[in-house]
């Protein structure tokens, strides 16, 4: 059995080589790159299993990663580190001046996703004659309908959007997970037997925890980003407030799993605030430098090994054969969703300004998914719906980050630009030049 240094060892070798690989020979964006060659990686060793099957190559590499409780280390570990680090980057500013777009977005557009994907997978099971009730449909369709920011904000690293499109997308992938999990906490319960009007799934009951996981969360990391704040005013030591940075993210987060509160909106609230107020009048320019840079630092090593370990999950998985048709059912499924989450409220506000119905085609193929939906799909239950569930979770993330991570460019090249020079035309002007995507 390998020891944690061992396996730690393993996946950052491995994040190294196959990132040096594609940075060197291949096109593709680290992510995309990293998560490409994880699965094509595992698809080798299942091939050579089966070309030399004395060998056991198979059961010694899945039971290498069979060690790893990926929903553990991905939601209880990794996501606090890479969420604070996203939302740390994020100029609030802007954030504000697009509330509304964001609220929406994440809030109504992670609903709707819901409701669609819940309706468009039971009625492809009853088609394919697949016992997916729709309960269990709503529990996938919580799972997979918030885009996942740690692979948004990776993918636009090499697009070149408008700064207020960035924004949006950011605010809503950071945003829209919270309501997510939340989301998936009460219809698992539900899904579950706490159903058929029963006190735990009543409405009130409902509300109270959204209240509670949500509103708790925001709260509790608004309390403990600003006593970091208050802590790196007080002191000018680049490794003290280093070290408050590092405390706040864990402390805070150990403290949200205790009191059933909302760990992801915790730290999007700590981000926020600290990446706001804390350079303005709470770090000198050196600590600045040093805070950012390893905070980068962290968002850069994290995402490779969590792209890694999505793509090597492939070899620990148990794919049930008949799900795999209802899982290649989901892609589209999940693509007309999108389509709608987030082409409805431009077209309900037209007129008003909030949002713009010619960004619909880039926020459609933007809406990638990633980690967060894994690891929520590996914690539901052992049952008969877990095995189309978790298969069709893997489609749609593969799908999302690999087909629609590596072509965003070009579609905010053919969308985005095509918007710009037709406004520009229609007022007289030149066209700008396009800048690289």
């Amino acid at each position: 059995m390998l020891s944690m240094l061992d396996l730690a060892a393993l996946l950052l070798t491995l994040s190294a080589l196959f990132g040096w690989i594609n940075r060197k020979f291949l096109p593709f964006p680290h992510a995309v790159g990293l998560l490409g060659m994880s699965v094509v990686a595992s698809l080798a060793v299942v091939g050579l299993e089966a070309a030399f099957p004395n060998r056991n190559i198979y059961e010694g590499v899945a039971a290498a990663l069979g060690q790893i409780d990926f929903t553990d280390v991905v939601m209880n570990g990794m996501l606090a580190f890479l969420l604070f680090a996203g939302s740390l980057h994020i100029d609030l500013g802007r954030l504000r001046s697009r509330a509304m777009p964001v609220a929406i977005l994440a809030v109504i557009g992670t609903l709707m996703s819901t409701a669609i994907v819940a309706a468009g997978m039971w009625g492809g099971a009853i088609l394919l004659g697949y016992d997916l009730p729709f309960t269990w449909a709503l529990v996938f369709g919580a799972l997979i309908s918030p885009t996942d920011p740690v692979a948004v904000i990776s993918t636009l690293k090499s697009v070149s959007i408008p700064e207020t499109l960035e924004v949006e997308m950011q605010g809503e992938a950071l945003f829209n997970d919270g309501v997510g999990v939340v989301l998936f906490a009460v219809l698992l319960q539900f899904a579950l037997g706490g159903g058929g009007g029963q006190h735990e799934t009543g409405a009130v009951a409902i509300g109270q925890l959204v209240l509670v996981e949500a509103g708790g969360g925001v709260l509790l990391g608004l309390a403990t980003g600003y006593a970091a704040y208050w802590g790196m005013r007080l002191v000018d030591d680049y490794p003290v407030e280093v070290l408050i940075s590092l405390a706040l993210v864990t402390a805070t987060y150990a403290i949200a799993l205790r009191l059933h509160v909302s760990g992801p909106l915790s730290m999007v609230a700590a981000g926020l605030l600290i990446g706001d107020r804390g350079p303005r009048d709470a770090m000198s320019d050196r600590t600045q430098t040093y805070v950012f840079a390893l905070w980068t630092m962290i968002d850069e090593v994290l995402n490779s090994v969590l792209f890694l370990l999505i793509g090597l999950e492939v070899l620990v998985l148990r794919f049930d054969r008949a799900a795999l048709v209802l899982a290649v059912l989901a892609i589209p499924v999940v693509l007309v969703a999108r389509v709608l989450a987030v082409g409805v409220p431009p077209l309900i506000s037209r007129g008003r300004g909030l949002m713009s119905v010619h960004n619909v085609p880039f926020l459609t193929w933007a809406g990638v998914r990633g980690g967060i939906s894994v690891a929520l799909a590996l914690s539901v239950p052992d049952g008969s719906a877990k095995p189309a569930i978790l298969a069709a979770t893997y489609a749609v993330v593969l799908f999302s980050i690999i087909v629609q991570g590596s072509t965003l460019g070009i579609v905010a090249r053919r969308t985005l630009r095509t918007q710009d020079d037709a406004a520009t035309a229609a007022d007289g002007r030149q066209p700008p030049v396009a800048k690289p995507g």
